[in-house]
């Protein structure tokens, strides 16, 4: 997940209040246990400290969450008497988590939306393509093509003299799948895809396939559900593009794990590609190294107390350490929300990691759970 849609939050500083919002069932009881709700964290935030300008834009913001528009909740985020983003959230917290601290809390944030990658879908036929995109924000129109609308079609004749009008046909379909696999090409470049889903018929999906580059031909996929033509669209599609979106994750995180167990191996004087331990990443973060930062939800160092300064790479495990960064106040924060404030100014990028089986056989990863896949490591000197 990116993190570029936060920078509202670190843009201005704190304390900041954190409110994860479940608004209940759409009745008359749901009514009466979302008043309670609000009041609940309302009071939480009153008790931790926050000041009543910013409890009041809370308490507007968390009425105005209702079941219908926002049937999982939402998160909101506020300071200095305003809601700086709400959110959307792809599952309903298990209970209301509420808070006051230096920095926005997070890391719920990325448990409870869609880590789903960002799909491009392709509705082709033999004379074009429709592109949507499906993320977080639902189907979005991403742009078409259209080829040679004639000759399209073969006639059912076998004489001599209709053999050059069936070259024509075929002619039209390649020049046409070529067309199209360039628009798609800058569709999937252009719209920030992880994967590309081709839909329609199937020997256009095929010569599209074909002429797409390597790079895009390997996170592309197709399903023999659904057609270019309105209408067409069915549920065994919508299962195909989600089921395509969720084996896409599993084999990224699988990816991100086995690239992070064979990089942390610690063999002397040789460089790692990937780090575990606060004190580790915090170096890594203040010299911007981390490329993928790794969180193990159930992970004992997430709450582990950190100093930081005004700047998101002023990070530190000890207060003195963080005062030699030139902050002459620093404050504590949790690990983890010290981290994704850096990850996300710093363009990384984060993975949720399975949390613990816990049959205790130490394989679970990262240890702590924190961990970074490193953008480039430093070569030992030489002896």
């Amino acid at each position: 997940m990116q993190l570029s849609f936060l920078t509202p939050l670190f843009d201005r500083r704190g304390p900041w209040a954190t409110v994860y919002f479940d608004p209940a069932q759409n009745d008359e009881s749901g009514a009466k246990r979302r008043e309670l709700s609000v009041r609940e964290a309302c009071r939480t935030l009153e008790d931790e400290g926050a000041d009543a300008a910013t409890v009041r834009a809370v308490r507007d913001a968390l009425m105005d969450i209702g079941p219908a528009e926002d049937p999982s909740g939402r998160v909101v985020f506020a300071a200095g008497g305003e809601v700086v983003l709400r959110h959307r959230l792809s599952r309903p917290p298990q209970r209301l988590i509420a808070g006051w601290a230096p920095l926005p809390r997070l890391t719920p944030l990325l448990e409870l939306s869609s880590q789903d990658p960002v799909c491009l879908v392709a509705y082709i036929d033999r004379t074009g393509a429709d592109f949507e995109r499906r993320g977080a924000a639902g189907p979005q129109d991403a742009g078409q093509v259209e080829g040679r609308q004639h000759p399209v079609h073969r006639t059912a004749t076998a004489d001599w003299s209709e053999r050059h009008f069936q070259l024509k046909v075929e002619n039209t379909w390649e020049q046409n799948a070529a067309e199209i696999a360039e628009a798609l090409n800058t569709a999937y470049e252009e719209s920030g895809a992880d994967l590309v889903v081709l839909v329609g018929d199937p020997r256009e999906r095929a010569a599209v396939h074909e002429r797409l580059p390597e790079a895009v031909r390997e996170v592309t996929t197709a399903t023999e559900h659904g057609a270019r033509a309105a209408g067409s669209s069915s549920p065994a599609l919508e299962e195909a593009v989600e089921e395509a979106r969720r084996q896409h994750n599993r084999r990224r995180i699988e990816e991100a794990l086995d690239r992070f167990r064979a990089g942390r191996v610690g063999v002397p004087d040789k460089p790692t590609d990937a780090v575990e331990g606060v004190p580790a990443l915090v170096e890594a973060v203040r010299e911007h190294r981390v490329e993928t930062l790794l969180i193990r939800p159930d992970g004992a160092d997430l709450a582990r107390e950190t100093w930081i300064g005004a700047d998101p790479d002023q990070v530190a495990v000890r207060r003195t350490e963080a005062r030699t960064l030139g902050e002459n106040e620093p404050l504590p924060v949790r690990a983890d929300d010290a981290l994704l404030r850096a990850a996300a100014v710093t363009a990384a990028d984060v993975l949720i990691v399975p949390p613990s089986d816990g049959d205790g056989d130490g394989t679970d990863v990262p240890t702590g759970g924190l961990g970074a896949l490193l953008r480039w490591t430093y070569e030992p000197a030489p002896a």
